[in-house]
């Protein structure tokens, strides 16, 4: 029998291993930085070593290290992976051997090829030490190691099988020989497989299938991957995911190959040509049942994954440093790649999302999490559908307002995947501080941010909806969650520039200076009740009267009979004495959609913010 045992293949490609160790005397595990990305090419945390007395585990070491008997004080020669290795033995050592098992990552157990009784201490001793109480799915993997093969004619194999059946947690059987080396490089590129590449989270060997969590995985892989969202992996598509795993499209009869494998051990691995989701979980199954799980690990870790299969917090939040006073804008490159997501999803080619289209679209997200308030924030269809349109004004104002999230959220899409580019950092723009915007003058942001003030009762919702194109008809068909923010496009000197809209909550107000910040007020009263000018005058001049941030009053509900104010100046006196432009009537109770030219001024405004302009803005308006 071959003197290596795999649990599912036997050994193949083993010199690909980045393997090279150093005695623990001279190089100890370096705890890694939580700056530090984790790369399994530079984690590799303690094997322990169970040994019976006079079975030569302390050669085992200095044989792989240096190919000769041990040396003291010979220098190590290491590179990429640190193997730290506990041996330990008998009673003595029993207290420190749990302690060290307690810190492993992989056990090897050691006998004697030559004694069989070695071979049942492995079943009632070893194992139940090492694992005893453990459940399966946290049970340490372990290698079981044949030692003295040199002096045996025959192999160990047979005897060590029912082991290997009754134990899943037994990777491999190796027969090994520390006196002329054989296998010895075998057993270590066995050990750090079970680390590097463990079985355990992706499969199961008594039931003979991925891991539920595996199949979750992969599945989301599968449907990523699948770009014209046909629940089929084409060639194309099939040599794209190759490419961004391995490094390497695959040849075109390797993938007919590939095909045909899957073909002819599924009903329904392979349709139309391609690849369907049964075919690719088969294709990883057999990968995994033919010892070759670091295949699966490579597309899992790719895809962001970790040992435990959830996405690691390095893929899903890059760190991205936004400094004081500037603000986050998603680039031309995230707007391409969510316009290619969006088409991707709209399957009827209607330019609109439906919501069972739209709930494709998070099916690779762990939970939806945009709520019906959406359709109160941003611009739907005729028929309430999400646009386009609406669609990219989400996420401007997600980029904008929480640029983490959305950094997470494009990590769910497979962002740096799909744009070829290292983390989803690359799809957002930090700008700079808004003292310099004000300093020159003007601005390159294309983001603005208006706070709309108001008392209770004078027109904020309704203001905010009127830049949807809802008039007060439409508003009240389409009643639903209060929203707090809306958004839309405005041309400004024919550039579009986005404009988000924020109501203040008038309980709330403004509990600190910095949260009148913004890029421009809008000051709204109601001209039936002059308490909400006065209260409109009082923010003004709590938070805003030294003009570093532009300010627009707007008169709501024109289309009713004005209420003069019973002392004190009136609105467009109180403008012209703090040099503001006068009051702009707007009401949206009209027969068609409101007119947009409020929030032009109010985004001319913020695009604008010297003082230059706020003359200027005043001498056109007046």
């Amino acid at each position: 029998m071959h003197p290596i045992l795999s649990r599912m293949h036997s050994f193949s490609s083993w010199t690909k291993s980045l393997l090279v160790v150093s005695p623990p005397r001279c190089l100890p595990v370096q705890k890694k930085s939580q700056s530090q990305p984790t790369s399994p090419l530079r984690r590799f945390p303690p094997t322990s070593w169970t040994t019976q007395v006079g079975l030569e585990r302390s050669l085992f070491i200095p044989r792989l290290f240096f190919e000769q008997p041990f040396v003291p004080h010979k220098g190590p020669r290491c590179q990429k992976v640190a193997t730290l290795s506990c041996p330990f033995r008998g009673r003595a050592d029993r207290r420190g051997a749990r302690e060290e098992i307690a810190k492993a990552n992989v056990v090897c157990m050691v006998y004697d090829v030559t004694e069989e009784s070695t071979i049942d201490k492995i079943r009632t001793k070893w194992i139940p030490m090492v694992n005893g109480g453990a459940e399966k799915c946290s049970r340490i993997p372990i290698i079981l190691v044949g030692n003295k093969s040199d002096l045996q004619t025959g192999s160990s194999m047979e005897t060590i099988l029912p082991i290997m059946n009754q134990f899943s947690e037994i990777e491999t059987c190796v027969e090994c020989s520390a006196k002329n080396l054989k296998n010895i490089s075998e057993l270590f590129y066995y050990a750090q497989k079970a680390v590097l590449h463990p079985t355990a989270p992706l499969y199961d060997p008594e039931e003979k299938q991925l891991r539920p969590a595996c199949t979750r995985a992969l599945t989301r892989i599968f449907n990523m991957s699948d770009q014209d969202n046909n629940q089929i992996l084409s060639d194309d598509e099939l040599n794209y995911f190759q490419k961004s795993c391995f490094g390497n499209p695959l040849a075109p009869q390797a993938l007919e190959d590939v095909k045909m494998v899957v073909w002819k051990n599924t009903t329904d691995g392979v349709q139309d040509n391609g690849l369907t989701l049964n075919g690719f979980l088969f294709l990883n199954t057999l990968f995994i049942q033919r010892g070759r799980h670091e295949t699966t690990w490579t597309i899992l870790r790719r895809f962001g994954y970790d040992d435990a299969l959830e996405l690691t917090d390095d893929y899903l939040c890059p760190l991205v440093r936004v400094p004081h006073d500037c603000s986050t804008e998603l680039n031309h490159f995230a707007y391409q790649f969510l316009q290619r997501m969006f088409e991707k999803h709209d399957k009827d080619r209607d330019g609109a999302l439906s919501p069972a289209e739209l709930q494709s679209f998070f099916s690779v997200f762990p939970s939806v999490p945009w709520g019906p308030e959406l359709y109160h924030t941003v611009c739907t269809t005729d028929k309430g559908l999400l646009s386009l349109h609406g669609f990219l004004c989400q996420w401007t104002l997600v980029a904008y307002l929480d640029v983490h999230r959305c950094l997470e959220h494009l990590g769910y899409l497979g962002y740096p995947i799909f744009s070829e580019q290292d983390s989803q950092v690359h799809a957002v723009t930090v700008t700079r501080e808004k003292r310099i915007d004000l300093e020159k003058g003007q601005t390159h942001r294309n983001v603005f941010l208006c706070k709309v003030v108001g008392s209770r009762g004078c027109g904020k919702s309704a203001f905010l909806q009127a830049f949807l194109g809802k008039n007060v008809a439409a508003q009240s068909e389409s009643k639903g969650k209060e929203v707090y923010y809306t958004i839309n496009t405005i041309q400004v000197n024919g550039q579009e520039k986005y404009l988000i809209l924020h109501e203040v909550d008038v309980d709330a107000e403004f509990a600190k200076a910095s949260d009148a910040s913004c890029d421009v007020a809008c000051l709204l009263y109601d001209v039936t009740d002059h308490k909400s000018f006065n209260y409109c005058a009082s923010v003004y001049k709590q938070h805003y009267l030294d003009g570093q941030i532009p300010c627009l009053f707007v008169a709501t509900k024109a289309d009713l009979p004005e209420t003069s104010l019973p002392h004190g100046l009136s609105p467009a006196e109180f403008c012209h004495k703090h040099r503001l432009p006068p009051p702009f009537y707007f009401t949206c109770n009209g027969q068609g959609p409101p007119s947009p030219a409020i929030y032009a001024k109010l985004a001319a405004a913020a695009t604008f913010p010297s003082v230059l302009f706020h003359s200027c803005l005043y001498s056109s308006l007046s």
